[in-house]
């Protein structure tokens, strides 16, 4: 499209004649509007130089995420693990593991957030434990048949000897999704269920034992001071207890085509188009009781002292993403379709459309995300052509992004992301804008997909190159990261550029970028403002709306982001606040560029 002169008037623009999503007061409870920053405790900070991030040094960096003006931190698996998928193998959910401190260091860390604002959410790991955990060692000491072995799946396998596994499910790290054992007698024996690595034996929901085992694991760490929790395969915990076998990929998302109903990238049993082991409707009891165990804790039902749980569900069509969270079951749910969206504005729109409407529908805030510890990091992923399939890694023999149209990309699409009502999710670093390590040598990499999938026909290069230690200085053998003279990830050469001493106080650096937008955002409460789309731009190539406050009567926040051909103009009379890259000489905004501007309200006229 043709944009008008700078400056003159636009009459095609307009509101649509009702908003998508309506304000909230600004007394609504602190999740359904906060920013939550995921410290990755092994690649954040190391405070004794072995390598590895602890908690001593998320500690002495907290500070940093208050300046940053984030609301809560997230942290990964800390608890005593073998470390078989980076902590995600729980062997002890009441104790730390040594390489990242002490339970006194989780708890020394908790009232130091608390003493400076803000809230801490730990990761819940509930679809399975570690293989070293005392349960399943009992279980594999008891037999068959045993009270111990009825906490996890184990069941006899097919064939004669029962040599071929029970069902012929796929772990999603490749291979069998069963795994053998060796009897007390010696003798080859049953088989347990692993829909991860085959050191995370899944748990058996159906236990009361197992139930109630993580009532008091939720009490244990709120009796701490958590502020809530991160659940792991929320969406997975439940199998078909019939046990029927799949011929799909076992991947993380499943599920349906949002428009078409029909099932998306794999054949489906039309009584079950989540498989037999994901979303199945009986997760929704366990959640209500883990709602109920939260709600003990705020007896007053005061919205400052909410706690939370937020999951990790990977799941299709949004309508079933949005019953985890109902008002008796979770507060949040990952909106992993905006993450998966392709840099185009139908689709950005589409997804944003769709997300506001479902979870209006119960009450619930959106949760918007765009980089995580499983996934390539946005400033990479943007920098491949728009209908790339999302990738599982990139390695030096992969296609190669572009980074500076990554980077370019990556802030339009943080800076939408910001202006969006509802709560939402940082990853260590992209704040810096840093990239996925993608040229990291193969024998630097611990992901069990990768070493489980290697040699197959479809081999996974794995999350490593997302989870590389965080860049605090361009000096160093570690950039600032510890004392050390490594890291546990080789960090790669272009980190020393994006450095935090790099770029803070530095006018628009990313870092400089995020911390304008968080105080733009609180400054004007858009986690708790309404949602109006502006229609008169080419649908095709910008996505514009308008955010208004419940307390914000003075002025309303243009957020435009252009993705298309040609440079956009503002309407007349509106002020830019911040963009997420330089404006032209002339006022207008770039190809990938977002650009948040106040606006009188009724500036622009509804249909």
């Amino acid at each position: 499209m043709t944009s008008p002169t700078p400056g003159s008037v636009l009459p095609a623009l307009r509101l649509a004649d009702h908003p998508t999503h309506r304000a909230e007061t600004h007394a609504a409870s602190w999740w359904r509007h906060a920013v939550i920053y995921q410290v990755y405790p092994r690649s954040w900070a190391d405070s004794d130089g072995d390598g590895v991030g602890d908690l001593p040094g998320v500690i002495d960096r907290l500070p940093y995420l208050r300046d940053l003006g984030v609301d809560a931190l997230w942290l990964s698996p800390f608890y005593t693990s073998p470390m078989a998928d980076a902590g995600y193998d729980v062997a002890d959910y009441r104790d730390i593991d040594p390489i990242f401190g002490s339970l006194a260091d989780a708890e020394r860390m908790i009232l130091a957030a608390k003493e400076i604002g803000l809230r801490v959410i730990i990761d819940l790991v509930p679809n399975h434990t570690s293989d070293e955990h005392v349960w399943f060692q009992a279980a594999l000491a008891a037999g068959p048949g045993s009270a111990e072995r009825e906490r996890y799946l184990f069941k006899d396998g097919l064939g004669a000897d029962g040599d071929e596994p029970p069902t012929n499910w796929r772990s999603v790290f490749g291979g069998s999704a069963w795994t053998r054992v060796t009897e007390p007698d010696g003798t080859p024996g049953q088989w347990y269920l692993n829909l991860f690595d085959s050191k995370q034996p899944d748990l058996n929901w159906e236990h009361p034992q197992v139930r109630a085992e993580f009532h008091d694991i939720l009490r244990f760490w709120l009796d701490r001071g958590v502020d809530g929790f991160r659940v792991d395969v929320a969406h997975g915990l439940v199998k078909d207890q019939d046990f029927p076998d799949w011929d799909a990929e076992t991947d993380m998302i499943g599920g349906v085509d949002e428009d078409s109903g029909e099932p998306s990238g794999h054949p489906a049993r039309p009584d079950e188009p989540n498989g037999p082991f994901w979303d199945q409707d009986g997760v929704h009891e366990i959640y209500r009781g883990w709602r109920e165990v939260l709600n003990s804790y705020n007896p007053d039902a005061d919205p400052d002292q909410d706690k939370i749980l937020c999951a990790e569900a990977w799941v299709e069509p949004v309508k079933r993403l949005v019953r985890y969270v109902r008002d008796d079951e979770m507060h949040q749910a990952f909106n992993f379709a905006f993450l998966d969206a392709d840099w185009d504005a139908r689709s950005l729109r589409g997804v944003v459309d769709h997300t506001l409407t479902a979870v209006d529908s119960v009450g619930a805030p959106a949760t918007w995300v765009l980089s995580n510890h499983d996934v390539v990091r946005h400033a990479s992923r943007l920098g491949f052509p728009v209908g790339t399939e999302r990738m599982n890694g990139i390695d030096a023999d992969s296609p190669q992004p572009d980074a500076e149209l990554g980077l370019r990309r990556a802030r339009a699409a943080t800076a939408l992301m910001l202006a969006l009502p509802g709560s939402a999710y940082v990853y260590y670093g992209e704040e810096l804008g840093l990239p996925d390590h993608t040229t990291m040598p193969d024998h630097f990499r611990q992901d069990p997909a990768h070493h489980r999938t290697k040699g197959s026909d479809s081999p996974a290069i794995g999350r490593d190159g997302c989870r590389v230690p965080m860049p605090w200085t361009a000096a160093g053998a570690t950039f600032g990261f510890g004392p050390g003279e490594q890291t546990w990830l080789p960090q790669p050469p272009v980190y020393a550029g994006l450095a935090v001493d790099q770029q803070a106080g530095v006018e628009d650096s990313t870092l400089e970028l995020y911390r304008t937008l968080l105080h733009e955002r609180r400054r004007l409460d858009l986690g708790v403002g309404s949602l109006t789309w502006v229609e008169g731009y080419d649908p095709g190539a910008v996505v514009a709306f308008v955010s208004s406050g419940a307390e914000r009567a003075d002025e309303d926040l243009l957020v435009l982001t252009n993705l298309g051909g040609e440079h956009v103009a503002l309407p007349d009379g509106a002020r830019v606040l911040v963009t997420s890259g330089p404006l032209t000489a002339d006022g207008r905004v770039p190809t990938d560029t977002t650009c948040w501007a106040a606006i009188a309200p009724g500036a622009l006229l509804r249909d």
